[in-house]
């Protein structure tokens, strides 16, 4: 279990000191990144796209999404472990398409949009899947960050609002396109003769058994006719 956990541990972690790192070379040798973030509709800010989590305008913005990073990061590496890396790239990857296209004409930067992504998935995939154990999760997460809701909302100018709510259309989006990978719920005896027969409903299956004597060629055609079931109502 401890090792499970540190071992799911390790990707946020290094990711966490990936950005703390850039943000420190950049604070000692007094450069400015925001300007390798997304800037919406402009040729310039395509780059953006891939760069913008990893560039923060200060420490408090860098510490304000590295502890969710860590937090939302180890709970999606550790019920997710097969999924993970995909969701986070293509949350990233995906979140600067939309804000490149629909954002404000201002200079987007920060991971606070990977959080958004990641605090949606692990909400609506647990409800998706109808887990036990996921939709406790679900509910965590709700008891931690409920309060996000309002920052995918223009409250606040200097946020981009436009990046938090990209960013949990993202995660909503990839828990519904990968809820038949992962983790499932424990199916029933009786629901698996249910999808074998809805899967069988409307087919013809044909069996044919031969059977010889050495006297003479005897053949047995057995048919088996699945039919429609009439809804009850």
């Amino acid at each position: 279990m401890t090792k499970e956990f540190i071992h799911t541990l390790k990707y946020p972690l290094l990711f966490v000191i990936a950005l703390t790192s850039i943000h420190l070379y950049a604070s000692l040798s007094e450069i400015k990144l925001s300007n390798w973030g997304i800037y919406p509709r402009e040729t310039n800010g395509l780059y953006g796209i891939l760069c913008f989590t990893f560039i923060h305008g200060s420490w408090q913005h860098l510490f304000n999404n590295a502890i969710p990073l860590l937090v939302l990061g180890t709970a999606l590496f550790y019920f997710y472990k097969k999924l993970a890396l995909r969701v986070c790239f293509y949350s990233i990857l995906y979140t600067g398409i939309l804000v490149w296209l629909g954002g404000r004409p201002s200079f987007h930067i920060g991971a606070s949009g990977l959080v958004y992504a990641l605090a949606s998935f692990l909400f609506f995939s647990g409800f998706i899947r109808k887990n036990k154990h996921l939709m406790a999760l679900s509910m965590t997460v709700v008891f931690l960050y409920g309060g996000m809701v309002w920052g995918i909302f223009p409250v606040q100018e200097h946020v981009s609002w436009e990046g938090h709510l990209f960013g949990a259309i993202n995660g909503l989006f990839w828990a519904q396109y990968y809820k038949d990978e992962g983790p499932q719920r424990k199916k029933y005896s009786w629901e698996i003769e249910e999808e074998v027969l809805k899967n069988l409903d409307g087919i013809e299956v044909v069996y044919e058994d031969i059977s010889r004597t050495l006297k003479e060629d005897k053949y047995v055609d057995i048919k088996y006719e699945f039919k429609r079931k009439k809804s009850d109502k």
